[in-house]
């Protein structure tokens, strides 16, 4: 076990580009002047989108393939590729032959950036999934926010996948809705290129995240059983309930005891948090637990409540629409989807108010202390000490250009 966290940590310390290439039995390499394995100088290549309602038999048939030939294909391709999975805006090529006949002889579809169905209609006709190689890159990102972590990030062309990376790892602590300007950060992370552009992030590998004057650390640390986010004290990032149930919005009106209702036009408690959402985007219960409640009514609207243990119960309002199975009696897990935001009940604009009870009383979910679901096990504190000595000096090593809102570096 030693070992293993010795060579992850001299990783971390060198910042070494690697190479990840998957080669099964039906995937080839691209190689000299090949496109996905096809010899480019002996056909004519051609470049298309998949149009809305488009589907493979379809195009293959505007690509004047026999029928034949397109059923024999389709029976091929389906036991590599769900044929139903063609996506409306993905590209695919056409390989034809350079004589008047101009016939098909490939046909390939963009599954992803990386991977690739390729149709041979040669003399033995095959289907394959080509993949491309794939270049890992270690990368640092440093940065002062002035708007939004999106927009720091965007300035300098990083991939905006890691927003959500960090989002999802810091939801515990940090409620990126009230990001400050002022706030810093810092990530070591690898990302992932194919012919040289990104298409997202293999992995964050630490990061530390300055906000409102205290500073947050992620580590990552792989166990026996787990991979997950630690403090720099061991503890896990992971806590009991995320710190909101959508992703990416805006509060518009916390809890407190005194408020301008904005229907009744008359001043009351209101005892929620409002995050404001576009309708139809999905809401996630925060924690763990069992549907109390699944109903309409005048005031609420659509609403769900989740009872998560004896100390601690959400509820979520408004609700356009409650998710399928969401009945009282079923268990839910944290993050899965029980409903998608709207403006039923005594509402205006689209919106979810949560709320918050701890021992049958409404309390601000902001302000509540929520400890860490599950620290680090004992045994793995002296290997973990070690990575997060040379994680931090990593991090430490990392300096804020005053004169600059943000800067990044590849390893």
């Amino acid at each position: 076990m030693l070992i293993i966290f010795i060579v992850v940590a001299i990783i971390i310390s060198k910042f070494d580009t690697t190479k990840v290439t998957n080669t099964p039995n039906n995937i080839k390499k691209e190689i000299s002047h090949k496109e996905f394995g096809i010899d480019t100088l002996l056909f004519d290549k051609n470049s298309y989108s998949v149009k809305r309602n488009e589907t493979l038999s379809k195009i293959l048939t505007n690509l004047d393939l026999p029928y034949g030939r397109i059923y024999q294909s389709q029976l091929l391709a389906k036991d590599i590729f769900d044929l139903r999975k063609i996506n409306f805006g993905n590209d695919y090529y056409s390989f034809t032959s350079k004589d008047s006949a101009k016939s098909l002889a490939y046909f390939v579809y963009q599954i992803s950036p990386a991977d690739f169905l390729v149709l041979n209609f040669n003399d033995t006709l095959y289907a394959e999934i080509f993949k491309k190689e794939i270049e890992i890159k270690g990368k640092t990102v440093t940065g002062i926010i002035t708007n939004s972590l999106y927009e720091s990030l965007d300035e300098q062309n990083v991939n905006p996948e890691l927003v959500i990376s960090l989002s999802e790892i810091y939801a515990w602590q940090i409620d990126f809705y009230r990001i400050m300007e002022g706030d810093k950060y810092k990530v070591v992370f690898e990302e992932e290129f194919v012919d040289g552009k990104s298409i997202g992030i293999n992995k964050i590998i630490a990061a530390e995240f300055f906000h409102r004057d205290e500073s947050f650390y992620a580590i990552k640390f792989i166990t026996d059983t787990n991979d997950n986010y630690y403090d720099e004290n061991g503890n896990s990032l992971r806590k009991a309930f995320l710190k909101a149930p959508i992703k990416f919005s805006r509060i518009s009106s916390r809890f407190t005891k005194r408020r301008l209702h904005p229907v009744q036009k008359i001043y009351k408690a209101h005892l929620g948090t409002d995050y404001v959402a576009t309708r139809g985007t999905p809401i996630h219960s925060v924690g763990d637990g069992v549907i109390i409640e699944a109903k309409y009514s005048q005031f609420n609207g659509r609403y769900v409540k989740v009872r998560h243990n004896g100390t601690y119960s959400t509820q979520y309002l408004h609700m356009s629409k409650i998710a399928s199975g969401i009945i009282p009696g079923i268990s839910v897990k944290q993050g899965q989807v029980i409903g998608y935001v709207g403006h039923t009940g005594l509402a205006i604009g689209d919106h979810v108010c949560f709320r918050f009870w701890k021992n049958n009383k409404q309390v601000d979910p902001l302000r509540e202390k929520i400890p860490s679901s599950k620290p680090l096990d004992k045994k793995y504190i002296n290997d973990f000490n070690l990575l997060k000595d040379k994680i931090i000096t990593e991090l430490n090593s990392l300096k804020f250009d005053e004169n600059k809102n943000s800067q990044t570096a590849s390893l």
